[in-house]
């Protein structure tokens, strides 16, 4: 495993990365979108090293959530991450196939679901020799019905599923999470600059939700100077990359 490490994501909160298995930009910013109340019940579909989990953990508490991972290595981080910072009682992760999350969680009643998919379709784009970063930038092992279907499968009613996604995906999110019962409720941009396209969308879903979907302020990565806008500083809060800039282009 190469360069594993701890990296600090919040006062009194680390995380251990390797090259394989990491975090970025677009992980906080759906950590921070899917912000879950303090009773509620969570599941983080696909975790990783478990940054989602842990920044849910350390920022909001909320009553228990659950970190699903397949990858052996991944896994072992999360875990390895979650009794570092001694939240083995508010967080369990799980080595499992969201493909089967039934066996996981055998009934929907969760509150909150987020995921943080692979953005590319089989097929698109090239391919990487590295298994492991194959799967965590094509659909080799989760699709977007894979996720939408988990998400049926373990949200109450009323329960939102919180994703991220690139733009040129966004009318096949729409149409699969509709299909399951999810229906569309909040929607935000993400874009490098104000004069670039958007390369990021943040999506929340509801099951069983009425039709009507929000449309949120656009949010910009950087500033007129090159460094983080305003509002990115305010989601980064205590984490810091080290360096002024950073894109939404990485995996987690």
């Amino acid at each position: 495993m190469e360069n594993l490490h701890w990296e600090t994501l919040a006062p009194a909160c680390r995380v251990l990365v390797s090259r394989e298995h990491t975090f970025n930009t677009d992980t906080i910013l759906l950590a921070h979108f899917a912000a879950p109340k303090h009773k509620e019940r969570c599941i983080d579909l696909g975790t990783g090293c478990g940054t989602i989990s842990l920044l849910w953990q350390a920022n909001y508490a909320p009553r228990h959530i659950t970190a699903v991972e397949l990858g052996e290595q991944a896994f072992s981080q999360a875990l390895r991450s979650v009794s570092e910072n001694g939240y083995e009682e508010n967080i369990e992760v799980i080595r499992g196939d969201i493909r089967e999350i039934k066996k996981i969680i055998p009934h929907p009643t969760l509150d909150l679901a987020a995921c943080n998919p692979p953005y590319k379709a089989v097929g698109a784009g090239l391919r990487n020799p590295d298994e492991r970063m194959e799967n965590a930038r094509h659909e080799c092992t989760c699709t977007l019905e894979d996720v939408a279907k988990a998400g049926r499968d373990v949200l109450r009613f009323g329960g939102r599923f919180c994703l991220c996604q690139r733009p040129e995906r966004l009318a096949d999110a729409m149409n699969v999470f509709r299909s399951y019962g999810l229906e569309p409720k909040r929607l935000r941009l993400v874009q490098q600059r104000i004069n670039t396209a958007p390369s990021l969308f943040l999506l929340e879903v509801r099951r069983g939700g009425k039709p009507g979907l929000s449309v949120l302020p656009t949010l910009i990565i950087e500033d007129e100077n090159g460094g983080f806008s305003a509002e990115m500083l305010e989601i980064y809060g205590n984490y810091k990359f080290g360096h002024e800039g950073g894109r939404a282009d990485g995996r987690k």
